[in-house]
């Protein structure tokens, strides 16, 4: 794409995002209910609303055929998760775009070189935000970054991630300005309300040394999702998340969905347990749904980014995980394995400490 803007988070990747789509108070952005809080929060922080969409039962991803009765008036923007390094379904969303006239703001933090039809995640919608956390394919430590084709949704957002300055143009950062610009008195510096979200200069250069090796972290975490395919070929209570086959996933992690209670009566808790006591490397329950974490529980923002006497916002803010059966179901089974591993021997280790406790499960049961 023409335009990448870095940030010091993933997280406020989104916010700027939000911010060049022009979210603002009472406007409504629609994303998955299993995500990371932050979905909730950069839209707060805009004063609007999350609205949720259930997951697919199979892809574990925002199911796609439920987004479109979310869609109101005051909606702004669609924010398509690929969640574990598998993309969504993005025709489907486009489409939605194109007919309600709404910003596809991509979220890419999971899905590095993923890709769908043949396109890369992130050059689908009209902008998207990864993130470059510790654990994700490729890492500055903290940081993230946008990327767009538009030139002004690239200037909004790279005045947003630095004070405002008026200066700023959709390729170029301070650094650009002459000493002379700002030694002027008369110089105006910002011109519009923003905040400092700028990446510092050594967590780039880590980055740039990380982005010279991406394919081979990616292709090593593909190869590891492999290792886990062939021990789960003729297990049928260990579902992996569905791949489709006009989609390239990039497994930021190797995600499944467990039925070994159902089936043998061993706990969630029990499984973890044996596979570590095997040797393994443990793993990862799936996140809470946005609406059981205890800040939307309880409502702390009422009265300061929302209203509390907003009829419109607390009907929107009454929501509860019950409006979402499917993900309801699927959070508390969801196991997501590590695939980032430098030492494949540690991975061989892992894989085979997955092969014991399914030997032993089986067994017993």
């Amino acid at each position: 794409v023409k335009y990448a803007i870095s940030h010091n988070s993933g997280t406020s990747t989104l916010h700027s995002c939000l911010h060049a789509a022009d979210v603002g108070a009472g406007d409504e952005v629609i994303g998955p209910i299993q995500t990371g809080i932050w979905f909730a929060f950069v839209c707060l922080h805009q004063n609007a609303v999350p609205v949720y969409v259930d997951s697919d039962p199979e892809t574990f991803n925002m199911d796609p055929d439920k987004v479109e009765k979310k869609i109101t008036e005051r909606t702004k923007a669609i924010i398509p998760t690929h969640m574990h390094g598998t993309p969504m379904e993005m025709d489907k969303i486009m489409n939605l775009a194109d007919k309600y006239d709404l910003i596809v703001i991509e979220d890419c933090a999971q899905s590095f070189l993923a890709t769908i039809d043949g396109k890369l995640a992130g050059t689908i919608g009209q902008i998207a935000s990864f993130s470059f956390e510790t654990k994700k394919h490729m890492t500055t430590d903290q940081g993230g970054m946008v990327i767009t084709d538009d030139e002004n949704l690239a200037v909004k957002i790279r005045k947003h991630a630095g004070l405002g300055y008026q200066t700023l143009t959709a390729k170029q950062g301070m650094t650009s300005l002459m000493p002379s610009q700002f030694q002027n008195p008369d110089f105006k510096r910002h011109d519009s309300l923003a905040y400092n979200y700028r990446m510092p200069e050594i967590c780039a250069a880590i980055g740039l040394a990380q982005l010279e090796d991406l394919d081979n972290k990616v292709n090593r975490r593909i190869k590891i999702a492999k290792m886990f395919d062939e021990v789960l070929n003729n297990v049928d209570w260990l579902i992996p998340q569905k791949v489709s086959g006009n989609v390239k996933s990039t497994y930021w992690s190797y995600t499944i969905k467990y039925n070994g209670l159902k089936k043998y009566g061993v706990s969630w808790g029990k499984f973890y347990q044996n596979f570590n006591e095997n040797g393994g490397d443990a793993f990862y329950g799936g996140l809470s749904l946005n609406t059981d974490e205890t800040v939307m529980v309880n409502k702390p923002f009422y009265g300061t980014y929302i209203p509390s006497d907003y009829k419109l916002f607390t009907n929107r803010f009454n929501d509860d995980n019950s409006n979402y059966p499917i993900a309801r179901v699927l959070q508390p089974l969801l196991m997501q394995f590590k695939t980032g591993y430098r030492d494949m021997d540690k991975a061989q280790k892992t894989v085979q400490a997955l092969i014991n406790t399914i030997k032993e499960i089986e067994k017993n049961g």
